[in-house]
């Protein structure tokens, strides 16, 4: 679920539709995310091409040697048009559409901006590997190095990003079964994990100066084929990282009156790794104020109360700066927030402190664009 967010949309459709070669073929369908599916790794790191959407999704916080504190994003979605295969295929058939989104939060300066990226898949302009971490769209990237470590590298107007990420931990499988459940009935649902905790060194660069910084980052990888049901309004996703060594996924997807849906969920790691599944009826996410953008009009909760019943734990979520909504007229045509935020609270009555992000859809209207599947981060 994540974090973030999105996926298919309706300018893929377009291409779909005008493109000669599918017109002349029946198109297969792509595969559903059904129970059962076994992870394997480093394999399920790469692209997963018979289902209909896909994205891997970095998110983290990052202090420079000066100390400086920023938040960033770096997304990239894989978007399936077209399935079918003839003995005419080429590397050039048009069989995916990639987007991505890059964003970064200046604490000190109270700002933030964010880039978008729309190309057709190719070798050359935007692809992810099968089998393995390799993804990029233009110079925007994510790429497995020899040692095994993860290079990140993106770059907007005056702002950039160029880390090094080491996973402290081994991926965290979320849901059960194999799936991370979205709404009732088969296949509406995604192969999801997150690596949780990694461990960043690099350089950033903001209004054109680059500073050396460290950091800790989360990545969501999730991929399925299913939209979200007419019920169904949007979600908020949140991912925390605790200095206790845990860390905390829930996402809340909101039916069209505004309450929970029953198949909202979550994870919670511990320290060794081990995740523990969350039912919805586990948490409760209380909204302490509200935000409304001066851009698109929509009115966003801002600043949460969280309480996990069987772990005993309650925290405090505050934002580090409303103004973290993305309006992307470019690329997945979405408005949604997405920011940094601190944590503070209790775990087993112990204080705990955190960083974090959230992400929060369909506030503006329904999160229901044509072929757009259900969240993640």
């Amino acid at each position: 679920m994540r974090g973030g967010v999105l996926s298919s949309l309706i300018l893929a459709l377009v291409f779909l539709v005008s493109s000669p070669a599918v017109a002349q073929q029946k198109p297969e369908p792509f595969r559903l995310a059904l129970p059962g599916y076994e992870f394997e790794f480093p394999r399920d790191h790469g692209s997963h091409p018979e289902f209909g959407t896909e994205w891997w999704y970095y998110t983290g916080h990052l202090t420079t040697k000066s100390g400086k504190e920023y938040g960033f994003e770096l997304t990239f979605f894989r978007v399936g048009t077209n399935r079918t295969a003839s003995t005419n295929d080429s590397q050039w058939d048009l069989r995916d559409v990639s987007l991505a989104h890059f964003a970064l939060t200046d604490v000190r300066r109270k700002a933030f901006r964010f880039y978008e990226k729309l190309n057709r898949s190719s070798l050359f302009t935007a692809n992810a590997a099968v089998g393995r971490l390799e993804v990029f769209n233009e110079s925007w990237r994510a790429v497995t190095l020899p040692d095994g470590r993860v290079r990140l590298q993106a770059d907007g107007g005056g702002d950039s990003i160029d880390l090094v990420l080491r996973s402290m931990k081994t991926p965290a499988i979320h849901g059960e079964n194999g799936i991370s459940v979205k709404a009732a009935g088969l296949g509406y649902a995604s192969h999801y994990y997150s690596l949780t905790r990694i461990e960043v060194v690099g350089r950033v660069r903001v209004a054109n100066e680059w500073e050396s910084c460290r950091g800790i980052a989360w990545m969501d990888h999730e991929f399925g084929s299913a939209t979200l049901r007419e019920s169904q309004q949007g979600w908020d996703w949140f991912s925390i990282q605790f200095d206790n060594e845990t860390e905390l996924m829930l996402y809340q997807i909101r039916k069209r009156d505004g309450s929970p849906d029953a198949t909202s969920a979550g994870s919670f790691v511990m320290a060794d790794g081990s995740v523990i599944h969350l039912r919805n009826d586990q948490f409760r996410i209380k909204a302490l104020g509200s935000w409304t953008s001066p851009a698109s009009r929509a009115r966003y909760p801002m600043g949460w109360q969280i309480d996990v019943l069987p772990l005993n734990l309650s925290i405090k979520v505050t934002e580090r700066l409303r103004p973290q909504e993305l309006l992307t007229r470019s690329s997945t045509q979405i408005t949604y927030w997405e920011g940094a935020v601190a944590v503070q609270g209790s775990f087993e009555r112990t204080p705990v402190r955190g960083v974090g992000y959230v992400e929060m859809t369909g506030y503006d209207r329904a999160f229901r664009q044509p072929g757009m599947v259900s969240p993640g981060p």
